[in-house]
C-alpha cells in the first residue's frame, strides 16, 4: 500500500469511527430524554413524547448541519472567522435589547433564546463555535506571535471579553467561562506560555469572584457545594437527589423508564442532570458505556489534531474537541457533586436543540478536517 493510500485508509477509518460515536451519542440522548422527560410532559399537559419529539426534531437539523459541516472545506471557516464571530456578537447583543422582546424568549428570568414560543435558537451555543473557529484563526495568522504577551495574548482578550461579557449578562456565567475556557486551550495548543495565561487568570479572579458573590443563586451553589449534605430539603436538595439516583441504579440501573427521580424529585432530569437519569436507569453499565463513547471522541479528535494538514486545522479539531469533551466533563462532574452546579448540557444527549445542533455541525467539521488529511498539501 502506498503512503497516501495508507493515509487515506486511516483517514477514513476514524472519520467514520468518529461518526458512528456521534450517532451512538445521539440515538442513546433520544431514548434517555423521552425516558427522563415523559412524566413532566405529561405533568404539564402534553404528550409523554413532547420533549422526545422535538429533540427528534433537533437531531434531524443537526444530521443535516453534520452533512454540511463535513463537506464544506473548513478552511471556509478561517476565512469567515470574523464575519461569524460578528454576526453571533451581533445577536447576543440584540437579546439584551429591550425593544427586542418581541423576538427574544425569556425563561426563569433568562434572556438566553432568540425567536418565537416553540422555533428558536440560543446564540451562545453559536457563539462557542464562532470562537473556537475566529481563536484558531487568528493563532494560526499569529504564528510563534501567540508567545507574546503584548502581541500574542492580548489582542484575544480584547476581542473575547466583550463577547464573554455579553453571555454574562443574559445571565448565563458558566457558558461565558466555557468560552474562554475553550480559547484558553487552543492558545496553549498554539504555543501560548503558561506564565501568560496565570496573568490573565489572577486579573479575572476578582471580577468572577464579584459575579459570584453579588448574584444569590450563584453564591448558593458554591455554598451547597462547600457544604454539601447539610441541608437535605433546601438548597443541597438538586444534588444530593442526584447522587441518590446515581446510587440507585447499582450495576445494570432500575429499567428504561422506571426511573423514579423524574417523578418530581430531581429537577431538570432530562436536561442538566440528565447523566444522573442514564445512571438510575441504566446503572453503572449504561454509564461506562457513555464514557467509553466521550472518551472515544475525545481520542480521535485529538489523533485528528495531531495529524492535521495544516496549522488551522490543527488548532481548530482541538478546540472542536475541547468544545465537546470539556463540556462533558463538566456535566458529569456535576451531576456527582465534584464541581458546583452549572446548568451545561451533556453535549448529543441532553434535551436542548441549540446545543446538538451546534454539536454535530462541530463534528461534521472535525470530520471534514480528517478527510483532508488524505489529500496532498501545497509546499512552499
Amino acid at each position: 500500500m502506498s503512503a497516501r493510500a495508507r493515509v487515506r485508509h486511516r483517514a477514513s477509518w476514524e472519520t467514520r469511527l468518529l461518526l458512528l460515536v456521534t450517532v451512538f451519542l445521539v440515538v442513546f440522548g433520544l431514548a434517555a430524554v423521552y425516558g427522563a422527560s415523559s412524566i413532566v410532559a405529561l405533568q404539564q399537559g402534553a404528550p409523554g413524547s413532547y420533549y422526545a419529539l422535538r429533540q427528534l426534531i433537533g437531531a434531524t437539523i443537526g444530521s443535516a448541519a453534520l452533512i454540511l459541516g463535513a463537506r464544506y472545506d473548513y478552511h471556509t471557516w478561517q476565512r469567515y472567522a470574523w464575519p461569524i464571530l460578528g454576526v453571533v456578537a451581533l445577536a447576543l447583543l440584540i437579546l439584551l435589547l429591550p425593544f427586542a422582546d418581541p423576538i427574544v424568549v425569556e425563561l426563569n428570568g433568562a434572556r438566553r433564546w432568540l425567536g418565537v414560543p416553540g422555533l428558536s435558537f440560543q446564540p451562545a451555543e453559536v457563539a462557542k463555535f464562532a470562537v473556537v473557529a475566529w481563536t484558531a484563526m487568528l493563532a494560526t495568522k499569529k504564528g510563534e506571535g501567540v508567545r507574546d504577551l503584548r502581541q500574542g495574548i492580548l489582542p484575544f482578550v480584547v476581542i473575547l471579553a466583550p463577547v464573554a461579557a455579553l453571555i454574562l449578562f443574559e445571565p448565563a456565567l458558566s457558558v461565558a467561562l466555557s468560552v474562554c475556557l475553550l480559547a484558553a486551550i487552543i492558545l496553549f495548543a498554539a504555543g501560548a506560555r503558561i506564565g501568560h495565561f496565570m496573568i490573565v487568570g489572577i486579573v479575572m479572579i476578582p471580577f468572577v469572584w464579584r459575579q459570584i458573590t453579588t448574584v444569590q443563586y450563584r453564591m448558593q451553589r458554591w455554598l451547597t457545594f462547600l457544604s454539601s449534605g447539610t441541608d437535605y430539603a433546601g438548597s443541597s436538595w438538586q444534588i444530593q437527589q442526584s447522587l441518590i439516583g446515581m446510587g440507585a441504579g447499582r450495576y445494570f440501573g432500575v429499567g428504561f423508564g422506571q426511573g423514579m427521580q423524574k417523578m418530581g424529585y430531581l429537577p431538570y432530569g432530562y436536561s442538566d442532570f440528565i447523566f444522573s437519569t442514564i445512571g438510575e436507569e441504566w446503572g453503572f453499565v449504561g454509564v461506562a458505556f457513555m464514557i467509553a463513547l466521550y472518551a472515544a471522541f475525545i481520542g480521535i479528535g485529538l489523533r485528528i489534531a495531531r495529524t492535521a494538514g495544516d496549522r488551522f486545522g490543527s488548532l481548530l479539531a482541538t478546540g472542536i474537541t475541547a468544545l465537546i469533551g470539556v463540556t462533558a466533563f463538566v456535566h458529569i462532574a456535576v451531576t456527582l457533586g465534584v464541581v458546583p452546579t452549572t446548568g451545561l448540557p451533556l453535549p448529543f444527549v441532553s434535551y436542548g436543540r441549540s446545543n446538538l445542533i451546534v454539536s454535530m455541525f462541530a463534528t461534521g467539521v472535525l470530520i471534514n478536517i480528517g478527510e483532508h488529511r488524505s489529500q496532498p498539501t501545497k509546499r512552499r
